[in-house]
């Protein structure tokens, strides 16, 4: 099982001295490729972490950043426990399916040699100048040793009496006390020993250690084991001399993992879906300091599950090591950093209105599972209109009761962000808060005249918006919207107005168009916005054919017919999807002309009608006639111009 030495400890801490003046590190996770896990470790001289695939039959190497570096495969079938020795240099690997325990150069990450040892070893643990090991398969468990001291490397086996199956073995670093443990029985067996003399002596043995184990870990200074088992719901402590109760560790459902750092703290871990994974403990305080609740990756409403025995410290306690699976059988390695930290919260509390330039009251508290001391200095930042980078105000600080307030004039109107930070310390994270006020702004002026106007099409028509009184801000956007879907709302000027407020722009009008003024706002004035519609109305043109002469007379240019031609009626004008053409056919009668029923005909994509006035026309003789074409907003069709009426055509027939 894991071990953290004190010689490792000593070497990681006196190498980080350089690391603490870098940022610290986000919490990341990367994926692992393996099927299965059976063992986590940190070899922190080599910043590299071992993890155990007992499926696949290999060892994965990552790195401190939890990126794979090398995998292990060469003949490791059934892989599980592994132990670091007190240098970190040499890695022992029990792999069951071989009887052997794989030994492996950290430094190189190359297998220098292997033990045969007992039947399906599972675990192994240094303790007493020995690496001792549990094996044996059903009904057949026992604990044998290496003799690491003899060039031959003796191997004892069937020490410290029966067990059901191969146990599980821990011990602290420099110690003389192994402790075992029985995985799959319920209740657990847990026993210790003594391994001074080179042989395990039975100290003590309980069955009150839960069921269904799933990890335990000695204590650095030997004197305790914590336990995870499915049961109880939190991970118990016994003193390893007797193995009586001395005290627990409350967590949730199904406790699977224990990782113990060498200043103590601990991190014990459930097998949990709905509540969090993680749970971090300063040593000898049962309440914890922080968790961790991993998130869902897979397919399922729950997060990703932590693995039995998943957990591992870095030796220099700045990172926690998780080993994690998904739904689809995914697993990744969580690097945890600042685990020991207690996480700070900042809640802020603003006014939701206030007056611009009006004193106004920001509360908040800072809570964390360290309590902060009274009168600890918070950064305040208000950011606004005016300093939209932020500007900094009089420190903040604290209550016995964790809370704050302070008092502001906001100079900008708008939105008004109050941010307040604690910077963080030994025992707690960084933590900020904030919260927004909405600050009262002036009212400005802007209008656009010609509201209302109708132009000639293609007319070009002098646009002008006007801005009355503002703070900084004198830019104003104008915007062209002509009817219709197919033509965008676009930005045809933006500029500063002139000493009178004004800014123009021409336009070419060819259809109905809306015309927005857009002031965008300042720290004092509010944005606005103001519009015009104007109409512009459709060239008409129509000519008539077929005639044999025109002249004028009766007041007007009359086209003559035989009795015998219908006249051709071309009307032309811009054109749209679906839009047609009204014409008009009136007759003069005893001085009034008498209209017939209008009539819609649809343009071609040239923009023209063509239209035959048929019948018999000999009836017509000597009548006057005269007809027109129109385009109707909405009638014709469409409604992205105003209605415009063509020039009225006159026609007679002759024999």
């Amino acid at each position: 099982m894991r071990t953290l030495t004190t010689a490792t400890t000593v070497a990681v801490l006196f190498s980080s001295a350089a690391l603490a003046a870098t940022p610290a590190l986000a919490d990341s996770s990367k994926p692992l490729p393996v099927r299965q896990t059976g063992d986590i470790v940190v070899d922190g001289v080599h910043r590299q972490v071992f993890v155990s695939d007992p499926l696949n039959g290999k060892i994965v190497v990552t790195d401190y950043a939890g990126d794979v570096v090398k995998q292990l495969t060469t003949n490791l079938s059934g892989v599980s426990g592994l132990e670091l020795s007190a240098d970190s240099g040499t890695l022992y690997a029990a792999v069951q399916d071989l009887d052997a325990v794989a030994v492996i150069d950290t430094a190189t990450d190359a297998e220098t040699t292997r033990y045969t040892v007992g039947d399906k070893p599972l675990s192994v643990a240094l303790a007493g100048g020995r690496l001792w090991f549990g094996y044996g398969g059903a009904a057949a468990g026992g604990i044998g040793s290496v003799d690491l001291t003899s060039e031959q490397h003796e191997v004892t086996l069937d020490q410290g009496g029966s067990w059901y199956s191969a146990p599980l073995l821990d011990a602290a670093p420099g110690t003389n006390v192994l402790v075992a443990g029985a995985p799959g029985q319920s209740p657990v067996e847990l026993a210790s020993y003594d391994v001074s003399s080179g042989s395990a002596t039975r100290l003590a043995s309980t069955r009150e250690a839960g069921s269904n184990l799933g990890d335990f870990q000695v204590t650095p200074d030997g004197k305790d084991v914590v336990v995870a088992s499915g049961a109880p719901y939190y991970q118990q402590v016994f003193r390893t001399s007797d193995l009586n109760e001395d005290g627990k560790y409350v967590t949730d459902a199904y406790p699977n993992s224990v990782a113990i750092a060498p200043d103590g703290t601990l991190a014990a871990g459930i097998d949990g879906s709905y509540e969090p994974d993680v749970y971090i403990f300063r040593p000898g305080i049962g309440e914890a300091v922080r968790t961790y609740d991993f998130p869902n990756t897979g397919h399922t409403s729950g997060s990703d599950l932590l693995a039995d025995a998943g957990l591992a410290w870095a030796p220099d306690g700045s990172r926690l090591f998780a080993v994690t699976s998904n739904s689809e059988g995914v697993h990744s390695l969580r690097v945890l950093t600042a685990p020991t930290k207690a996480v700070t919260t900042v809640t802020v509390d603003a006014p939701a209105t206030a007056a611009r330039g009006k004193k106004l009251t920001v509360k908040g508290k800072v809570t964390a599972k360290a309590a902060l001391p009274a009168g600890t200095r918070l950064t305040v930042t208000r950011t606004d209109l005016d300093s939209p980078k932020g500007k900094a105000l009089a420190s903040a600080t604290t209550k016995a009761d964790g809370t704050f307030s302070f008092t502001d004039t906001p100079p900008a109107g708008g939105k008004v962000k109050y941010t307040v930070a604690y910077a963080g310390d030994a025992d707690r994270t960084a933590g900020s808060g904030s919260d927004t006020v909405a600050v009262s702004r002036a009212k400005p002026t802007l209008t656009v005249d010609n509201n209302g106007k109708v132009y000639s099409y293609g007319k070009d028509v002098k646009f002008t918006a006007h801005l009355g009184k503002t703070y900084k801000n004198r830019t104003v956007e104008i915007w062209a919207d002509p009817f219709g879907s197919d033509k965008p709302n676009k930005l045809v000027k933006s500029g500063k107005v002139n000493s009178h407020g004004d800014l123009s722009v021409t336009l070419d009008l060819k259809r109905d168009t809306k015309v927005s003024a857009k002031f965008s706002g300042d720290s004092r004035y509010a944005s606005a916005t103001a519009s015009a519609t104007v109409g512009a109305r459709v060239s008409v043109s129509t000519s008539v054919g077929n005639h044999y002469t025109s002249k004028y007379t009766w007041n007007h240019t009359y086209y003559f017919f035989h009795k015998n031609k219908n006249p051709l009626i071309t009307t032309k004008m811009p054109y749209y999807p679906g839009r047609q053409q009204k014409m008009e056919l009136e007759v003069y009668y005893q001085g009034r002309w008498y209209p017939s029923d209008p009539a819609y005909f649809a343009l071609g994509r040239d923009g023209v009608s063509r239209v035959q006035i048929t019948g018999d026309h000999g009836g017509d003789v000597g009548w006057h006639f005269r007809t027109r074409s129109s385009y109707v907003n909405s009638a014709s069709g469409d409604i992205v111009n105003s209605t415009t009426h063509g020039a009225w055509k006159y026609f007679t027939f002759t024999r």
